[in-house]
């Protein structure tokens, strides 16, 4: 039983004189109910997933059972068994996470199952892009159960990125870690890059390519266009350079021939004829 009481009256603690308010007074019991002992298991069979509570303490009024993780809930039955399960297609690592099964009691009596396996790190992007001068950020991500401890970063053939030296800022939290490498340089920032993650149950990494560019890159297909149009400029001009002068004659005049050509004929016929006589 719990008391609270309350008074605003000045002498309420006043040792000799009796206060001109009564305390007001309000009473609370509270009873707590022993919790049964759930016994939780995982066991992988043909590929499957299952996961099994199981209320080795009596109980009663039982009207059913519900799985969730996290908000989401997964299945529901109303069966009265101290025995629960619930089957999940699929591999540990890309289930992993906290489940809960949840005896529909008065009050409600809950169990946990985890799912435990090392990180696995995916790279937001397995390669990255950035101009000369720029920022580059470089991302990976773990969504496993247990959350990871720690990250850590390095460049192939290198010792591990420390936060805050040079030209690198690292943020990491539970599940996802990111660098930041300030003013890229073409020469020494080009690379592989890994970030290796840390649980209670082992360790998991990825690889993200750093691909700096030029702030010129952007220029070179406009600078191709322009020299392919240069060439066909140059290749025509020298074409009409290069042509035979009879060519341009007989594209200029194409009808006079035929009048040449009359002409010669009457003027040998009349010389014929002056010699006949």
């Amino acid at each position: 039983m719990y008391e609270c009481r309350a008074s605003n009256d000045p002498d309420r603690n006043h040792l000799s004189k009796s206060p001109k308010v009564k305390w007001i007074r309000s009473q609370a019991n509270v009873f707590v109910i022993e919790r049964p002992n759930i016994v939780t298991l995982v066991t992988v069979n043909s590929g499957k997933l299952v996961l099994s509570c199981n209320m080795t303490t009596p109980y009663a009024s039982i009207e059913g059972h519900e799985w969730m993780r996290g908000d989401k809930i997964l299945q529901t039955d109303t069966e009265s068994n101290a025995f629960t399960s619930y089957t999940i297609e699929g591999k540990m690592e890309e289930h992993s996470g906290v489940y809960d099964c949840i005896y529909k009691t008065s009050p409600m009596i809950k169990g946990q199952v985890n799912i435990s396996v090392p990180p696995q790190v995916v790279a937001y992007k397995k390669s990255e892009h950035g101009n000369e001068a720029d920022t580059g950020v470089l991302t990976c991500k773990s969504s496993s159960f247990p959350p990871v401890a720690s990250w850590i970063w390095y460049k192939n053939g290198q010792e591990p990125i420390i936060n805050g030296s040079g030209r690198f800022i690292i943020k990491s939290g539970s599940n996802k870690t990111e660098l930041r490498i300030l003013k890229l340089n073409i020469e020494e920032d080009t690379g592989d890059y890994h970030c290796n993650a840390t649980n209670s149950l082992g360790f998991g990494g990825a690889t993200v390519n750093l691909r700096v560019r030029s702030r010129l890159a952007a220029l070179w297909p406009f600078l191709g266009i322009v020299a392919e149009v240069l060439v066909l400029v140059t290749i025509i001009f020298i074409y009409e350079k290069r042509r035979k002068p009879d060519e341009v004659l007989d594209d200029d005049d194409g009808g006079s021939a035929p009048l040449k050509s009359n002409a010669t004929n009457h003027k040998d016929k009349n010389v014929r004829q002056r010699n006949a006589n």
